[in-house]
């Protein structure tokens, strides 16, 4: 649960970056190293006589392919926003390029709004991660022979505060620096914590604690989410299968959250409740998604500001869970 949620993207999304206008102005901006009076300097290469007698870097397979990611990326940003001035000027509403709006960039920040909120989001994760790694191990009772935890559920947490912080932290580098392989990056680790989320609330809602129950409960789960991320990687990085997977495994795991929370007699079941609800009205964040507001803002901003005090909540609800395991065995120890 509150992951960074890939875009939502169907055919639209690759409207403008089919644009005969655009695709031309890229190819031109590629060869001649500008766009207009703009001057785009990482697309300027010496001959290649010229690398005899330049730095031993510059000579480098990677610091050669970095230039070229860079011009592709910089004739792309100003194509579009040259596209999208002359469309304005006619009275045309934005499209997106690449699965993306058209936004403003801030210094390297591609999308700056995004990029604030997902480096907001990593750190309410590991303050929250930190926050129950401490109560576990330090504040609640440890069991007297094994020292560990009597909370049945603590390396899970663990796990799923390890997943939480990667996934938005290439959330983060996805929208200051957008190419091919920070956004696999992005939408990888953002299936996996979704995959694993749902493992962790079928495992805690059905409370298996036996390893065995847990690997035959994970596994098909753990399955398909592979098979998905590998599909992603090495076949097709298929942006509207990618959406409906991952509000599938969303939407499931908030069920099975708050069907539990209504039967169950959890004393910390109305933070649960709240998180569920919160999670869910922000979802619709990445369904109606809108253009962005000054070139700033748009949906997908607004839902990662959203799960920033909903993150806080969530662990909230984590550590309370915690508290009553832990007091639940030690009653039953004596």
């Amino acid at each position: 649960m509150f992951s960074p949620l890939p875009t939502t993207s169907e055919f639209e999304t690759r409207i403008g970056d089919r644009d005969e206008i655009y695709r031309t102005c890229v190819k031109q901006c590629e060869e001649k190293g500008h766009v207009g009076t703009i001057s785009i300097t990482h697309c300027k290469f010496p001959p290649d006589d010229a690398h005899v007698n330049s730095s031993w870097y510059m000579q480098e397979p990677l610091y050669v392919e970095w230039k070229h990611l860079n011009c592709r990326s910089e004739c792309r940003y100003h194509c579009m926003m040259q596209r999208e001035t002359e469309k304005e000027a006619q009275g045309l509403g934005p499209v997106k390029y690449h699965g993306k709006w058209p936004f403003k960039r801030v210094f390297v920040f591609q999308e700056p709004v995004s990029a604030a909120f997902s480096a907001l989001n990593l750190l309410m994760h590991f303050i929250g991660w930190l926050s129950f790694f401490i109560l576990v191990h330090y504040k609640l009772p440890l069991r007297p022979q094994s020292k560990r935890t009597y909370y049945e559920y603590t390396g899970l947490w663990h796990i799923y505060g390890l997943l939480s912080m990667n996934a938005w932290f290439w959330s983060a580098i996805f929208h200051t620096l957008d190419f091919n392989l920070t956004e696999k990056l992005d939408y990888s680790s953002a299936v996996a914590l979704l995959g694993y989320s749902l493992i962790l609330s079928i495992l805690r809602v059905f409370n298996v604690k036996d390893e065995a129950s847990r690997v035959m409960y994970a596994a098909p789960v753990l399955a398909f989410v592979t098979t998905h991320i590998l599909y992603l990687n090495f076949y097709e990085l298929d942006y509207g299968w990618n959406m409906k997977v991952c509000l599938v495994m969303g939407i499931g795991q908030l069920m099975i959250w708050s069907l539990w929370a209504g039967i169950s007699r959890h004393p910390a079941r109305l933070k649960l409740w709240a998180a569920v609800f919160g999670c869910a009205l922000a979802m619709l964040l990445e369904i109606y998604d809108f253009p962005p507001y000054l070139g700033y803002i748009d949906a997908h901003a607004l839902w990662h500001f959203s799960t920033i005090p909903l993150t806080y909540l969530w662990w909230s609800f984590i550590k309370a869970d915690a508290i009553y395991r832990t007091s639940t065995q030690i009653r039953k120890v004596k």
